[in-house]
């Protein structure tokens, strides 16, 4: 049993709009399903208890790059995009935000009829999670949103959200267990927040009869269920700097997408005739899909992909957002039927935007890149919550050069 990760995050109004909604459904089950397709649900699920990973993904799919809203809009994306194809993908999204949460057990009871799994040993892990985070660690952080995962190997994974009225955070929580277990003593390998004095713990293994009477955790060798605990802290600023951007790999993905021979190449790959800003994002989508932990370092950067619905750092394109979805989804309709060459195609488009950061020098000028996007946006369809990008009576001097 392992506790992998928190993130505090500034906590946002407002609800995502449907034209953005719609296709965030559509993407992120995409990425989700060829995830699985190349490793496997068990992997899916461990990206979903990485903080750093979940946060590329939102920003990805259009959402702010940092706010609390990512939590709610990509999980509910993921169980509307998911789990009608749930019994053959495997992988049952329980739960949500508010009244959805209180219906989780219902939920995983239900699974648990479908595929032959423990629903009390579900319940009663949903349960602990939810009070652990909600109850028995006092850090001022108040549990509304509770997403529950779990594949049909009884491999499960909780992602959940805390709200501090006082600060105006809302903090992330995320476990992940290989196996279902017993919860024990100290779970948490460390718990991280901004310092607010001495807290009450009721999982600190010296409190072992508040355990007993409130949370029934049986007593069990600590050593064995510590967790590694990483950290995500968003600012309360909405724009995207300099600072929060590794420069090499948007340069990177820059170079794939805009210089001649490699975008040549990189269309090749994919086995589809595409303009460079959809190489651009799709190169992103592609790195969501097959990169390493160590790659998620920098969320923001992904926002790169598909922009934000708040307008930072661009507004969302959506002829660029719906070609990005018609790609991965002609992929994996042909891997479905044995043909995996578009697949397999995103794996190596991942491969070739790294060859080019490791032998290059493609460091991007952030500032640069992201006023160039909102010049561009009109003619992507870029939209935010507020309105569409307006298309200025005199082109862009650049737009020929980048345009699909």
């Amino acid at each position: 049993m392992k506790r992998s990760g928190l993130a505090d995050l500034p906590l946002h109004g407002g609800r995502v709009p449907a034209w953005l909604a719609t296709r965030m459904t559509t993407l992120g089950a995409a990425i989700a399903e060829s995830v699985m397709v190349h490793y496997g649900r068990g992997a899916f699920l461990a990206r979903l208890s990485d903080p750093f990973w979940f946060q590329a993904l939102g920003s990805v799919m259009g959402m702010d790059w940092h706010s609390s809203g990512i939590t709610t809009s990509v999980m509910g994306a993921l169980k509307r995009g998911l789990n009608p194809r749930a019994g053959a993908l495997g992988v049952y999204i329980c739960g949500g935000r508010g009244r959805h949460s209180r219906n989780t057990p219902a939920e995983l009871r239900q699974v648990a009829e479908a595929t032959s799994l423990d629903g009390d040993a579900l319940v009663r892990a949903s349960r602990l999670t939810a009070r652990i985070d909600n109850n028995a660690v006092d850090d001022g952080f108040q549990i509304y949103l509770h997403s529950f995962v779990v594949t049909t190997a009884g491999e499960w994974a909780v992602v959940q959200q805390g709200l501090n009225q006082r600060s105006r955070l809302a903090r992330r929580y995320h476990w992940h267990s290989p196996t279902v277990g017993g919860f024990t003593a100290d779970p948490h390998t460390a718990i991280v927040g901004a310092a607010q004095g001495t807290i009450r713990n009721l999982v600190d293994r010296r409190a072992a009869s508040a355990q007993d009477a409130l949370l029934a955790i049986a007593r069990e060798d600590p050593a064995a269920t510590l967790a590694h605990v990483r950290r995500l802290e968003m600012p309360a600023r909405h724009d995207v700097r300099r600072a929060d951007v590794n420069a090499r790999r948007l340069g990177a993905v820059l170079a794939l997408a805009h210089e001649q021979e490699l975008r040549d190449f990189a269309s090749f790959l994919l086995v589809e005739q595409l303009g460079p800003r959809t190489l651009q994002s799709l190169a992103l989508v592609a790195e969501v899909i097959h990169g390493a932990a160590t790659r998620f370092s920098d969320p923001a950067r992904f926002a790169f992909a598909h922009g934000g619905k708040d307008g930072h750092p661009f507004p969302v394109p959506l002829q660029i957002y719906d070609e990005s979805i018609g790609v991965l989804r002609r992929a994996l309709a042909a891997a479905r039927v044995g043909r995996s060459d578009k697949l397999d195609g995103m794996k190596r488009l991942d491969t070739l935007a790294r060859a080019v950061e490791a032998r290059r020098d493609p460091f991007a000028d952030v500032d640069q890149t992201i006023a160039h996007e909102r010049a561009t946006s009109p003619w992507y369809g870029g939209r935010t919550v507020f309105a569409r990008a307006a298309i200025p009576r005199r082109r862009s001097p650049q737009l020929d050069l980048f345009r699909n």
